[in-house]
C-alpha cells in the first residue's frame, strides 16, 4: 500500500537519479503538461514539415467531421491525421537527439533520420488508405 511516507521515500530517490524527476500528483501534471506545449511549440517554430503538417490537419480534421458518415469514419479519419502528427513529433525528436549527439556525419546517424523519416512516410500513407476508404469505398 502506498503512503505519504513512501511517495516521499520515492521521489526522493528519484530525485537522486535525476533533477527532473520527482515530483508528484498534480504538480507532475501540471509539469507534464507545460513541457508537451513547450516541445509542440518548439516543432511549430523549429520544423518545416510539422508546420505543414498541422495546417494540413486544420484543413482535414473539420473536412473529416463533414464529410464521414458516422461518428466511427469521423474518429478513423481524425486519428489517422493524429497519427501523422505524432509520427512528426517522435521524428522531430530523433533528429534533434541525434544532432546533439554530433553534427558529424555517421551511417548510424543517417540511419536513425531515414527511419525516423520512413515512419511518417508510413502514416501519411495510412492517412490516403483511411481517407480513400472512407470516401471512395
Amino acid at each position: 500500500m502506498q503512503t505519504p511516507e513512501n511517495d516521499t521515500q520515492h521521489s526522493k530517490h528519484l530525485a537522486e537519479i535525476s533533477p527532473f524527476k520527482g515530483k508528484t500528483g498534480i504538480r507532475r501534471l501540471m509539469n507534464a503538461f507545460g513541457y508537451s506545449l513547450q516541445g509542440f511549440t518548439a516543432a511549430f517554430k523549429h520544423e518545416d514539415a510539422f508546420r505543414q503538417e498541422v495546417f494540413l490537419a486544420l484543413v482535414l480534421i473539420p473536412l473529416a467531421l463533414y464529410l464521414g458518415e458516422n461518428r466511427v469514419e469521423q474518429a478513423l479519419m481524425i486519428a489517422s491525421v493524429l497519427l501523422v502528427l505524432i509520427v512528426e513529433l517522435l521524428n522531430s525528436a530523433i533528429e534533434a537527439a541525434v544532432d546533439h549527439t554530433s553534427i558529424e556525419r555517421h551511417p548510424l546517424a543517417k540511419q536513425a533520420k531515414d527511419i525516423g523519416s520512413a515512419a511518417v512516410f508510413i502514416a501519411l500513407i495510412i492517412v490516403a488508405v483511411v481517407w480513400g476508404l472512407m470516401l471512395l469505398g
